[in-house]
């Protein structure tokens, strides 16, 4: 399910099957993506932290597992808000 939010980034990817091509793009851009799981947090945090602009991710709570909770850089509400400058 993350592969359409990274799309939604300006992501290339096509499903055959089991597989997922993955076409290289020159950037992505900012925009507001639901995370589903572990993976699909990290793949979207990395995308937002590379991409352009603003990045809303929300659903961020499975990044609590396995982390420490005192350590927790995201907003109550349980968003992470990403804003890169060109």
């Amino acid at each position: 399910m993350h592969v359409g939010e990274l799309m939604r980034m300006g992501a290339v990817v096509k499903i055959e099957g089991s597989r997922a091509i993955v076409r290289g793009v020159r950037k992505l851009r900012g925009a507001p993506v639901m995370a589903t799981d572990l993976r699909a947090s990290a793949s979207l945090v990395l995308a937002g932290l590379a991409a352009e602009g603003r990045t809303d991710l929300t659903r961020v709570y499975h990044i609590d597992r396995g982390t420490s909770r005192s350590k927790r850089s995201y907003q109550p509400s349980g968003r992470i808000s990403l804003e890169t400058k060109d």
